[in-house]
């Protein structure tokens, strides 16, 4: 292991970014890359993520956020995870309440409820706190994630997670945009229906206590390799529901009460 943490070579992360790169492209899986690179650390497996991402702004995608994943523990007990981790969000991923989404262009598609921050300023780490992140929150929106895993699900661990973007397919804002002292952010609840039936519910502080604390860990992550928040970027705090599987022609809406619902259909 070198001195970074890692033990992939440079060639072998390219090849593996490749891999997953071809993965979205194609909509199909891949086998576990644990089971391939048994020593692979998670080092490895956000350097994987970092060329990956390069490779996709290199391609003229444009960044606008990252997500934070597994930060609550029904989401740890969901994947058998135990540590939250990050992934980016590209703009050709985000939707608008009442999109219709093509199903097919994803795998393994799940759907979160989640609360997405905006930033007005940046947040550096290593030592963001929650407070740092509400000053620098211009608003707090509803969201939905969508999850889409390249890499099988049986038996994958956070390194293979992390590899595969944190597993981010897509999101759609929707509700009431409102000021993070507006409310009291870790009471938002909301009840994610699919099909006009209740399957999931929750309440935001089930995110490590405070949605704002997941960000302010992702702050203090990004600042580990070198890189930080900056305003204008969309945070994915991290959902507060056990993922909910979708198939097409399914059509689901969330309720946040007094923050609306946000909707979308697979098709």
């Amino acid at each position: 292991m070198s001195a970074d943490g890692t033990t992939l070579d440079a060639v072998t992360v390219a090849a593996v970014a490749d891999e997953l790169a071809a993965a979205e492209r194609d909509r199909t899986t891949v086998p576990l890359l644990t089971t391939r690179h048994p020593g692979m650390t998670i080092d490895d497996a956000y350097a994987v993520q970092a060329e990956w991402r390069r490779r996709a702004v290199a391609a003229g995608r444009r960044p606008v956020g990252r997500k934070i994943g597994l930060t609550s523990k029904v989401m740890q007990a969901a994947t058998g995870i135990d540590e939250p981790d990050y992934g980016a969000i590209f703009a050709d991923m985000v939707h608008e309440d009442g999109a219709t989404i093509e199903h097919g262009r994803f795998s393994n598609v799940r759907i979160e409820v989640e609360l997405a921050f905006v930033l007005s300023a940046p947040v550096d780490g290593p030592d963001a706190t929650v407070f740092d992140v509400l000053r620098a929150t211009e608003y707090v929106v509803p969201a939905l994630e969508i999850l889409s895993s390249r890499i099988e699900l049986q038996g994958r661990t956070i390194v293979d997670t992390i590899s595969d973007n944190a597993a981010m397919g897509a999101m759609v804002h929707g509700g009431t945009p409102v000021a993070p002292d507006a409310v009291d952010l870790p009471w938002v609840a909301a009840m994610l229906h699919r099909n006009e039936t209740v399957e999931e519910s929750g309440v935001a502080g089930a995110v490590l206590g405070h949605p704002a604390r997941g960000v302010a860990w992702l702050a203090n992550k990004l600042a580990r390799h070198g890189d930080r928040l900056e305003a204008g970027e969309i945070v994915l705090a991290g959902s507060f529901t056990r993922p909910v599987w979708v198939h097409p022609g399914d059509t689901v809406l969330a309720d946040y009460r007094d923050l609306g619902t946000i909707t979308c259909r697979f098709v």
